[in-house]
Formats: C-alpha cells, sequence, structure tokens
C-alpha cells in the first residue's frame, strides 16, 4: 500500500462491487483516484458516479483516453478482459497493473486483518462486523462488497469505512482463488457450499487460509462441509450443534430475531437462520478477542442491514415487496426458508446472473426451486442477466424453467419487465432476487409502487 506516499490509481470498473469499495477507502486515506466504467457510460447520470465525483475521484469514459503515464498504478475489475483497450493501454504505457482481488491483498498486508470467508453471507457479515467495531469505539477500517445502510452517505456508496486504527474488515471472496494471498489476523468462514467452485475446490481454499491465519479462527460447527477443515486454532459457533457459542431460547420474529448467548440476552433486527449464523460469527471474534458480550448486546439490534439484502419495499399488511442479492443456491435456499414463515403463497422473480455461472450451477438451481416452491408460489424467472464480454449464450432461463416446471412446480420465463407488471393482480406477496444489476432494486420499487396503486 506504500503508507506515506500518495499514491494516483486508476480503477477500471469502478462501479463494482468490490471495486468500489476500494476506490473509496483509497480516495478517503488521501490517494488520487480516478476511473472508469461501462455503467457510467451507458448511464452518465448514475449515483455512484455522482458519489465517486463528490469524493474528488475522476470518472473518464471507458476507452483508455483517461490513463496516461501519471498513474503509479492501474487497478482492473476480474470483469474486464484482457483486450479492453485500458488494459492493452496500461500495458503499452508501462503502468503497473494488478487486479482487484491482488491489490486487496496488497492492501491488507498493512492492517491487522479479519477476513470474512463463506459461500454465503459474507457481505453481511464483514459489514455488520465493522458496524458493531466501529460501534464499540475500535475505529476500524472495512472494505467490502455490500453497502452497509447506516454508513452510505452521499459521499460513501456504504461499502468501505476509515478510520485510524490497525484493524481491517474485509470481504473475502473465493470466487476466482485469490482469497489463498490472504494472510490475515483473524478468520471467520461462515459455510462451504456449491457456488463458483466445486466444494472441494472451495475447502482447499478455505484451509488455506485457515493456515494463513495468524490468530483466531471462527467457524460454524453447524455446516456438515467446514466439519473437515478446522484447525486447532478454530472457535465455533453455532444453533443445532454444541458449541462454545450456541445460540440459546431463540426466538424467529417476523422480521427480527430474538437470542440468548452465555447468559446474556440479544437481538437481531434481521430475520431468518442464516442472519442469525451471520451475527453469532461476529459476537464470536468480538468476544474472543475482548469485547463484553453485554456490549455487542447492546449495539447489535441497531444494526439495519445491507442494500439488496431482505431490503422491504413494502409491507401494508396486505402487500409485501422485498428484494433480495440472493443468486447462488445456497442464498436462495436459506432466504425461501424464511419467506416461507411470512407468507402462504409469494411470486418470487429471478434473474440469473451471467451465462457461465447459470451454465454451472443449473441443476443446482433447479434443485433449490424444486425444493422450496410450494404449490402455492409461482417463480417468474427474467432473462438472465448480461453484463458484457465474451460469454458463450448457450444458456437461457428457459433451460432453468423448464427443468423446474417437470418436477410439478409453478415457473415461466417473462423477457419483459413491463409485464411482469401488467399481471401484479395475480398475487399479493412479491420476491425480487439476483446479483450484480443495480436496476433490480429499481424494479421492486416499481412493483410496490404499482401494488399500492392495485389498491386505491
Amino acid at each position: 500500500m506504500m503508507r506515506g506516499k500518495k499514491l494516483k490509481i486508476f480503477f477500471s470498473g469502478i462501479a463494482g462491487s468490490g471495486v468500489s469499495a476500494i476506490a473509496a477507502f483509497m480516495a478517503d486515506k488521501g490517494q488520487m483516484i480516478a476511473g472508469s466504467d461501462r455503467a457510467f457510460d451507458l448511464n452518465p447520470d448514475h449515483p455512484l458516479k455522482k458519489t465517486f465525483q463528490s469524493k474528488n475521484i475522476t470518472i473518464v469514459p471507458q476507452d483508455g483516453s483517461g490513463l496516461d503515464s501519471s498513474f503509479d498504478l492501474a487497478v482492473f475489475s476480474t470483469a474486464v478482459e484482457s483486450d479492453r483497450p485500458e488494459v492493452l493501454k496500461a500495458r503499452s504505457l508501462g503502468v503497473p497493473i494488478k487486479t482487484r482481488p491482488e491489490y486487496l491483498a496488497e492492501i491488507t498486508a498493512s492492517f491487522d486483518t479479519i477476513a470474512v470467508a463463506g459461500t454465503s453471507g459474507k457481505s453481511t457479515t464483514s459489514g455488520l462486523l465493522a458496524f458493531l467495531m466501529k460501534g464499540l469505539g475500535l475505529r476500524p477500517n472495512f472494505i467490502g462488497g455490500g453497502r452497509v445502510k447506516q454508513f452510505k452517505s452521499p459521499s460513501n456508496p456504504g461499502n468501505s469505512l476509515t478510520g485510524d486504527s490497525e484493524l481491517l474488515v474485509i470481504e473475502a471472496c473465493e470466487s476466482d482463488g485469490t482469497i489463498v494471498n490472504y494472510r490475515p489476523h483473524h478468520s471467520i468462514i461462515l459455510n462451504l457450499a456449491f457456488d463458483h467452485h466445486s466444494v472441494d475446490e472451495t475447502a482447499r481454499m478455505f484451509e488455506t487460509l485457515i493456515h494463513n491465519t495468524g490468530d483466531r479462527i471462527i467457524v460454524s460447527a453447524d455446516d456438515p462441509a467446514l466439519g473437515r477443515i478446522t484447525d486447532n486454532k478454530a472457535v465455533a459457533f453455532s444453533i443445532h450443534n454444541p458449541s462454545p457459542y450456541r445460540a440459546e431460547d431463540i426466538i424467529y420474529r417476523t422480521f427480527s430475531t430474538d437470542f440468548t448467548l452465555k447468559g446474556t440476552k440479544f437481538s437481531l433486527s434481521l430475520p431468518g437462520e442464516y442472519n442469525l449464523y451471520n451475527a453469532l460469527s461476529c459476537i464470536a471474534l468480538l468476544s474472543e478477542t475482548g469485547t463484553p458480550p453485554d456490549a455487542i448486546a447492546e449495539i447489535l439490534p441497531l444494526f439495519q442491514g445491507i442494500d439488496r439484502r431482505f431490503d422491504i419495499h413494502l409491507n401494508d399488511g396486505g402487500r409485501l415487496v422485498i428484494d433480495d442479492y440472493a443468486h447462488n443456491p445456497h442464498k436462495i435456499a436459506s432466504l425461501m426458508k424464511t419467506l416461507k414463515t411470512l407468507s402462504g403463497s409469494i411470486c418470487y422473480i429471478f434473474q440469473p446472473h451471467g451465462f457461465g455461472p447459470t451454465r454451472m450451477m443449473k441443476k443446482e438451481y433447479i434443485g433449490t426451486f424444486v425444493k422450496h416452491l410450494r404449490g402455492s408460489d409461482h417463480l417468474v424467472l427474467l432473462p438472465i442477466f448480461y453484463a458484457g464480454g465474451t460469454a458463450a449464450r448457450d444458456i437461457s432461463s428457459h433451460d432453468l424453467a423448464d427443468g423446474v416446471r417437470s418436477a410439478g412446480r409453478s415457473a415461466e420465463v417473462i423477457e419483459k419487465r413491463e409485464d411482469v407488471l401488467k399481471r401484479l393482480h395475480e398475487y399479493a406477496d412479491y420476491v425480487i432476487l439476483g446479483a450484480r444489476d443495480e436496476t433490480l432494486s429499481d424494479f421492486a420499487k416499481e412493483i410496490a409502487g404499482a401494488l399500492v396503486m392495485l389498491k386505491v
């Protein structure tokens, strides 16, 4: 990170969840930042662009014109292909190039880093941990993926935080394999399921992360896939199996959860078992590093969550609209399990993200929906979200719908969102699912607004 020297850094793909966090963090640390993104080229009024400009980040077209030899470093999103103009320009100028995860690994080496890993729940858990640490006066730094609602401001997207301590909380994603490069002080491993890689491949990455962790490792005792990769430094948390941090007297409410841990009563303002696991991991880490449980319990209920994680856009007693980032089979299953307790009939609207992930997880997607869709539920599949690039388009949402229907569940593909809006009278409760596409949140708001008008 080269502390003490002011760097000039270019970020290509700066609107992405991971890249935007690092760019904002480095700008707040006093570095000179510029960047580009095709999302900004397509939408010059993009709200994130305005947020960046408010903190003196220069935004340029994603065509190579904004790069020159004055930059100390060019950081590229892993979504930016190697033949794009900015990659070629950086190479021709001799500007050092790093991928986003490579640069994040470099940054973490300058801090006492806490890495939050797992195939689901990383964004909420890392955000919650940073929120709790901030409330406890620990002055943490934070580089995440999801946007913490209470960190958001006109000059902060919400997925980073700058403090004056040596503590840094990061979301450690296994998707591109670079998680093995982190050497954190502490690690949290939430769960292990099929997502970007096979369970065996991800298990090997988590084993390397554990080996590279200097001190505490917090791990779920309820996840059978994690049982084989524990370590003598590991401290477990759980809901069902015995562990040092096992929740008791659990009361799952409609939109919150109460529980007791080691004699201390806690309240979490988020619903569902999966969010309880996220909270337990944070409590275990903070307790193991010296924070009294009652101090944590005082701050925990104040956490309002992460953008697009169980965002309620309408709840008027007769209609319900929820927007969620759930996009892999494990996340979708966890969400649907919770939603079954809220409504007897739900229309799920899912937009798969990317042709590669959809192709890889086709069987698991179909199996998840078949298992959790009830006879009263319905699944609407939107076309696969395509963010650009050279992906082979040899799969479609129709392949998923066909598999779900063949197992006797109700599913269909609707190509245009406006056609969904024309049929809102068919259901009272809607849940919008999908990753990467910022407009899904706007779509959820549209659905909520239209449902309100239907009742007038």
